[in-house]
C-alpha cells in the first residue's frame, strides 16, 4: 500500500489495499535499478507489474505490497484471467474455502494501541456483511490463521516508504495466506496513526490473504498516476477471474484498489458485492 501526498497515501499495501508505501513526490520512477533481468522477467512471468520492484529482505516487494521469494519463481504461469473491462472486481484462482468458516486473527503485542483498535475494526467491518468467512481476534499466535506483524523500513530514495507487506494469496488447499506485515517507521503511519485508515489498510491485505486481487488490475494508473504510465498486473499463477457483477467503469472508492489516497475506505456497493459473490 503507499501513500503519497498531494497529500496522497498510496495503499500498497495491493494486495492493498493498495500498494504499501508512501510516497511524498507527484510520480515515482521506473525502480528497476540493480534488479538482474532475470528477477523481472519473472516477476512479469507470475503475473505481478515490475515497475517499481526493490529487493526486500530473501526477496524482492512488487506492486507495493507483494512479497515474492524464490519459491514463487518456481511455479508456474497460467492462463486464468477473464477479461470483461478495464477496472472491475478481480479474484484469485484459489480462494478461502471449507465454509461456513472463522478465521482466527493475532496482532503483534508489540503494536500501539491504535494498530489493536484497528485490528477490531477491521474484523467488525468484515463479519458486518453477514458472511459465511468470518473473522475473530486470537490473543494466542499459535492460534492464528492469519498473523499481523511488525517491520521496520526507512523511506527509500524517491521519497516513499513502505507502508506493510503481504504473504501473498490464498494456497490450493483452500487456506489464507499466513499473514501480513506493518511498517513501524513513524514515517508510515505517524506517531498517532487514524483507527479507520489503518483499519482500510488491514482489510485491504486480509483481502490478498483470501483471494482478492487488486480492483484496477488491468489498469494501475487509475488509482496510481505517479507511477507515470498506464500498466496491468497480467496474469500469471495466482490468475486474476473477473467477479461477475461488478463495474465496467472505474471504481473509486474501492477497498481493493491498487493505490489509496490516505483516506479510510469501508467496503463500498460493489465490494460487498464481490464478498458476498465468494462467500455468501
Amino acid at each position: 500500500m503507499k501513500k503519497t501526498h498531494f497529500s496522497l497515501l498510496v495503499f500498497a499495501f495491493s494486495i492493498m489495499i493498495y500498494s504499501c508505501s508512501k510516497n511524498e513526490k507527484a510520480g515515482i520512477p521506473d525502480q528497476k535499478n540493480n534488479i538482474p533481468p532475470d528477477v523481472i522477467t519473472k516477476v512479469e512471468n507470475l503475473g505481478f507489474n515490475s515497475n517499481g520492484i526493490k529487493k526486500y529482505k530473501d526477496g524482492y516487494l512488487v506492486e507495493g505490497d507483494i512479497y515474492l521469494t524464490d519459491k514463487d519463481f518456481s511455479k508456474q504461469g497460467t492462463d486464468k484471467i477473464l477479461q470483461i473491462a478495464e477496472t472491475e472486481q478481480y479474484r484469485t484462482t484459489n480462494k478461502v474455502t471449507g465454509l461456513p468458516r472463522t478465521l482466527s486473527v493475532y496482532i503483534s503485542s508489540s503494536f500501539s494501541s491504535s494498530f489493536v483498535k484497528a485490528a477490531d475494526t477491521m474484523v467488525a467491518r468484515y463479519n458486518a456483511l453477514g458472511l459465511k468467512l468470518k473473522f475473530k481476534r486470537v490473543a494466542d499466535a499459535a492460534t492464528a490463521n492469519i498473523t499481523i506483524e511488525t517491520m521496520y523500513e526507512e523511506p527509500d530514495g524517491s521519497g516513499g516508504i513502505t507502508l506493510g507487506v503481504s504473504a501473498g494469496f490464498p494456497d490450493a488447499t483452500g487456506n489464507p495466506a499466513k499473514s501480513f506485515a506493518l511498517n513501524t517507521h513513524p514515517d508510515a503511519y505517524g506517531t498517532n496513526p487514524d483507527v479507520k485508515w489503518l483499519a482500510s489498510v488491514m482489510a485491504h491485505e486480509v483481502g490478498h490473504a483470501i483471494g482478492f486481487r487488486h480492483t484496477d488490475y488491468m489498469n494501475r494508473y487509475y488509482s496510481c498516476p505517479w507511477e507515470g504510465k498506464r500498466s496491468k498486473e497480467s496474469k500469471g499463477t495466482d490468475g486474476a477471474i473477473q467477479i461477475p457483477g461488478t463495474p465496467s467503469k472505474p471504481d473509486k472508492g474501492s477497498w481493493m484498489l491498487a493505490c489509496s489516497d490516505g483516506n479510510d475506505r469501508p467496503f463500498n456497493a460493489n465490494d460487498i458485492v464481490s464478498l458476498q459473490y465468494l462467500f455468501k
